[in-house]
């Protein structure tokens, strides 16, 4: 897999940078940008604003979210924050609070 994995176990605290896919399975305070795909896996932390192509979520994100294309909350994945992204998909057992703009 090309990318950054963030382990489980790894706390990183700062702006992470990145044109590659980046995958949390750990936890991330601060800021993360991608120009491509961030995946937050079941059990990944991300405090932080997330900008990025794509966003999934499995695990928890606290802060707002930006995607030029889609955010995915998947079924146990947990979204706190304002979204701002083209398409939105909230599957069955994913928890969301904020508003929402799709005027990307």
């Amino acid at each position: 897999m090309a990318g950054t994995v963030i382990g489980e176990g790894l706390t990183i605290e700062g702006e992470i940078v990145t044109d590659d896919e980046v995958v949390v399975q750990g936890t991330v305070r601060g800021t993360l940008t991608s120009g491509d795909v961030v995946s937050i896996a079941a059990g990944g932390v991300v405090e932080a604003d997330v900008q990025a192509a794509s966003l999934s979520v499995g695990g928890q994100v606290t802060g707002n979210v930006t995607a030029s294309d889609r955010i995915d909350i998947q079924a146990g994945g947990r979204l706190i924050g304002d979204v701002k992204a083209a398409r939105l998909t909230i599957a069955d057992g994913a928890s969301f609070k904020g508003n929402v703009d799709m005027d990307v």
